[in-house]
């Protein structure tokens, strides 16, 4: 390490005031700090708030949080290719083969997307003269896997720029966006890209040209709605589905676990409440909201019930929680401490109606199969108006307490 401390004394100067690259100085200070520690303290006099969780510390406790759902994504995307194409179908048969080729498909992704908004991020910083900020170590995570294994990697990388610029950049930067940048990398892939992004050939063609005969890749979600078209229980359909491929695919203990065909990262709500446990115990995410995300999503479950007019609607409530990437969303989505409401009764307002809106979207409108998308994004427009009446709530009622 001392040689390449050494390396960047060598070459700081010509970066530094008066050197031929100070117009990239900004981009040679990420990679030293990225690498070493900041040389410099605080000259600031007085009295300071000390904490050892500081942007990049928080940021890294969130990826460290997503990364038991990306290392089964990885496998899961090996082991769904080798259920389409009828190879061995056990879960654990054939582990090494499974997992390399899982790794083969999401690791370019991920290489692509941190890529790609890193040059946008540098780029910015070049021209705003401000250190890059280390809110794209989530972001660069999130977006692949919000997206399936078979997605061209041109577009992820094109949606990674979009996202960059229009949902955070244009803003400002770290802090100062409205919109979670994640959710709308792959808002902008489904509108722009939909045949991509969504639809049975996604989760079967793994790698390969040719049709997988025989095999339907739909996604759970689009199983449970052409139950309730066709007049078949949902709970019927999701057991029975694929059976000659793949005994019980879409049962309810599989799609707890994350044994079926989705987005890299979104399949596992097992996975996603372990993220969830990392988050809450290091106070980087707000329980009230991940609670009552799921609460919501539940309760407007028992809503549809009620009215039920078919099968789908009637399909039992826990299902909701289990199905698409409601988990992933409401736990690395709507807890996201910039979009989010900031007041303690927002959150519980926020989250209860992220899983709503979810489950209305999911149910009245099968052309969004995947609701949580659209709610999160809803939601984060009507954030700070929720934290705006929530706080003239307590204003009104601290002022009729008061006494001149």
């Amino acid at each position: 390490m001392k040689f390449l401390r050494d390396l960047l004394d060598k070459q700081k100067p010509l970066f530094q005031k008066g050197g031929k690259l100070e117009n990239f100085y900004y981009a040679f200070e990420a990679g030293e700090t990225f690498l070493f520690t900041p040389n410099h303290t605080n000259a600031i006099k007085g009295a300071q708030v000390k904490d050892a969780v500081d942007l990049k510390r928080m940021m890294i406790t969130v990826v460290v949080a997503m990364i038991p759902c990306l290392l089964f994504g990885i496998y899961n995307t090996g082991h769904q290719h080798f259920l389409a194409t009828g190879q061995t179908a056990g879960l654990w048969e054939d582990f090494g083969p499974k997992a390399l080729l899982g790794l083969q498909l999401v690791l370019p992704i991920v290489i692509v997307a941190y890529a790609a908004g890193g040059m946008v991020e540098a780029a910015f910083a070049v021209i705003r003269k401000h250190p890059i900020n280390e809110g794209f170590l989530v972001t660069g995570m999130l977006i692949p896997l919000v997206v399936p294994a078979t997605l061209p990697l041109w577009q992820v990388a094109l949606a990674t720029v979009f996202a960059v610029v229009i949902a955070k950049e244009v803003f400002g930067g770290t802090g100062m966006n409205i919109l979670n940048v994640a959710m709308t990398a792959r808002a902008f892939l489904y509108f722009a890209y939909p045949a991509q992004i969504s639809g049975d050939q996604v989760w079967t063609y793994l790698g390969g040209k040719e049709a997988v005969d025989g095999f339907s890749g739909a996604t759970a979600l689009a199983v449970a709605y052409n139950a309730g078209v066709e007049g078949e229980t949902v709970s019927s359909a999701l057991a029975s589905h694929n059976t000659e491929m793949g005994a019980g695919l879409f049962e309810f203990a599989n799609l707890f676990i994350g044994w079926i065909p989705g987005s890299i990262g979104e399949t596992s709500t097992l996975m996603a409440l372990v993220g969830a446990i990392i988050l809450v115990a290091t106070g980087v995410a707000s329980w009230k909201i991940i609670v009552s995300g799921f609460a919501g999503a539940y309760l407007m479950g028992l809503v549809m019930n009620a009215f039920a007019v078919n099968e789908y609607m009637a399909m039992g409530p826990e299902y909701h929680l289990v199905m698409g990437g409601l988990a992933f969303g409401v736990v690395f989505m709507a807890t996201d401490p910039v979009s989010a409401s900031q007041t303690e009764i927002g959150k519980w307002i926020y989250g209860l109606l992220i899983g709503v809106l979810t489950v209305i979207i999911r149910v009245t409108n099968p052309a969004y199969p995947e609701g949580i998308m659209l709610a999160v994004l809803f939601m984060n427009v009507f954030a700070p108006l929720i934290d705006y009446y929530v706080v003239k709530a307590n204003k009104k009622r601290r002022l009729q307490r008061a006494t001149v």
